[in-house]
């Protein structure tokens, strides 16, 4: 394109060239984006242009750039494959060193089985087992502390509306507050050190 053209030209051009009506924009912006056409506005208009040095130029730019990547891979295969012959050296093929594996694999697999094992008492872990009796603990005293404040608002009520009683009492047996309602006691938990004996008694 050595002459200034408007898009109504290109389009009426582009199927002589191959190029079908519909795709004549596609390709023109293609090529605008590549910085091998040129376009500029002048009022309401258009206009495309592309000078021959300008497209030499630019494709002289991406065959440097291409070739600057090709040199910069080149370098780098031969560095990795150095790398990859440096680390061979000393686990070359010998009698020794398959002896070395198996024995490697051997130990691995009875690390796995191990670790397989352990995992089995994971529940008995005394760690574990001291974190579940501190939770148990914070969950007894926090059922207490409610049990206490149930207590405190039934002495309330019994106090200032004693003419309703009976309704209460309806109301308590609703919600599950009964008779035998009463400060929940804590099991005796079971000593860490039977756990931890229990471990220690595992063949492992």
């Amino acid at each position: 394109m050595t002459s200034i053209i408007q898009l109504k030209e290109l389009e009426k051009l582009g199927p002589k060239k191959g190029v079908i009506l519909q795709s004549v924009k596609d390709v023109i912006q293609s090529l605008v984006d590549d910085d091998l056409v040129f376009k500029d506005k002048i009022g309401t208009s258009v206009y495309f242009w592309s000078l021959p040095s300008c497209a030499g130029n630019q494709l002289r730019n991406i065959q440097k750039k291409l070739k600057s990547e090709l040199q910069s891979c080149e370098k780098r295969y031969i560095e990795q494959v150095d790398h990859c012959n440096s680390l061979k050296k000393g686990r070359e093929e010998s009698d020794e060193r398959v002896e070395a594996l198996d024995e490697l694999r051997a130990i691995e697999q009875k690390y796995n089985e191990l670790k397989d094992e352990i995992a089995q008492y994971a529940d008995n872990d005394p760690a574990i087992f001291e974190a579940m009796k501190n939770t148990i603990e914070v969950a007894h005293a926090a059922t207490n502390r409610w049990t206490d404040n149930i207590f405190t608002l039934r002495q309330w009520c019994s106090k200032n509306f004693p003419q309703a009683k009976e309704q209460l009492d309806n109301l308590y047996n609703e919600v599950g507050i009964t008779d035998d309602f009463d400060y929940l006691e804590l099991p005796a938990a079971i000593p860490s050190c039977s756990i931890e004996d229990e471990m220690h008694g595992v063949d492992l």
